[in-house]
């Protein structure tokens, strides 16, 4: 878009259109009343439209882990997916995917998150083995989306315990459902003590340290349960004691960093290379999360932030290296 050029003032229009599209879209996309599994997710390509059919180049989206499937079959080109440990899943072919897929990893735009077990101390409750072991009528706060990654990740962890959320209902529990972690229905069942236990991530957003200070307290999983959600994709991670108010020791956990950016095997070299350059070029204009993000060399690399579990695509591969990232 330099001044001067043929064609300068007509390829402006086009981004101005295109720009107008994407705000309409996040406009539509954010309607906080669209239910999970709604229309609030969101693609974006590029191609040509120039002809009678728009002629289809790359098409990036948002949506759930279980679209690697369309990924690897052509019908898209790359997606976001939160967090990392999915990816790993569909990698392996574990958890979520009965087979390994052919993902890999264009960038990760960085989050640091954990996913965390809070039991309140008026239930005697220790672990999440106690539950079982006592048939405890759980009163739980999780997310309401049954396809969320939480949901999944719930499951496999009780799974490893021998009992599942099913079984909580049929001793006599119940859920308190949730869109976001910091929803105002959780932040309310918290202060009211209208909920034993809280199992999700989002712990920056507020509501860890709200449950810390109303009577729930962080327990950890045990050795055992921890290599099974391993084998399967979760990384075991640490909070030290004093990360948050109210946590007085370190806190063994699972990690819920990274958002990959993932795309087949088999994509064109050159497409992976541009978007890598794409994220460079535009990086004073993303929105990164100013507590994780370091810089643009952290997006293909292996940190806190952003953890890498599946291997970067030879194209992103070569970008990084060029610029000395990795």
């Amino acid at each position: 878009m330099v001044d001067g050029q043929p064609g300068a003032a007509s390829f402006r229009a086009n981004i101005v259109r295109a720009q107008t599209l994407w705000e309409l879209g996040v406009e539509i996309a954010s309607d906080v009343t669209t239910t999970y599994g709604g229309n609030r997710d969101m693609v974006v390509e590029v191609g040509s439209g120039s002809g009678e059919a728009f002629k289809h180049w790359l098409r990036m989206a948002t949506g759930s882990p279980i679209l690697a499937h369309d990924i690897v079959n052509g019908g898209l080109e790359m997606a976001f997916v939160n967090p990392s440990g999915c990816l790993t899943q569909a990698y392996r072919g574990t958890g979520l995917f009965s087979k390994p897929l052919p993902v890999r990893v264009v960038a990760s735009y960085p989050s640091w998150d954990r996913f965390v077990c809070v039991l309140h101390e008026r239930t005697g409750l220790s672990s999440i083995a106690d539950i079982k072991a006592r048939k405890y009528p759980l009163k739980l706060s999780i997310r309401e989306d049954p396809t969320h990654s939480t949901r999944v990740l719930i499951e496999q962890m009780l799974a490893a315990h021998g009992f599942s959320l099913a079984d909580i209902e049929a001793w006599g529990g119940s859920f308190q459902t949730n869109g976001p972690p910091h929803d105002g229905r959780r932040m309310q069942a918290i202060a009211d003590g209208t909920i034993d236990a809280i199992f999700d991530e989002g712990i920056p957003t507020g509501w860890f340290a709200h449950a810390l200070a109303n009577g729930m307290r962080p327990v950890t999983l045990d050795d055992d349960v921890f290599a099974v959600l391993g084998a399967i994709g979760w990384r075991k991670v640490m909070i030290p004691a004093g990360r948050f108010a109210g946590q007085t020791e370190d806190y063994a956990c699972i990690d819920y960093s990274g958002w990959p950016l993932y795309t087949r095997a088999s994509l064109d070299d050159e497409i992976a290379y541009k978007v890598c350059a794409a994220f460079h070029a535009r990086m004073d204009r993303i929105p990164w999360d100013p507590d994780s993000y370091t810089g643009i060399e952290q997006i293909g690399r292996d940190t806190e932030s952003t953890p890498l579990d599946v291997p970067l695509h030879p194209g992103a591969e070569r970008w990084y290296r060029e610029q000395g990232y990795i």
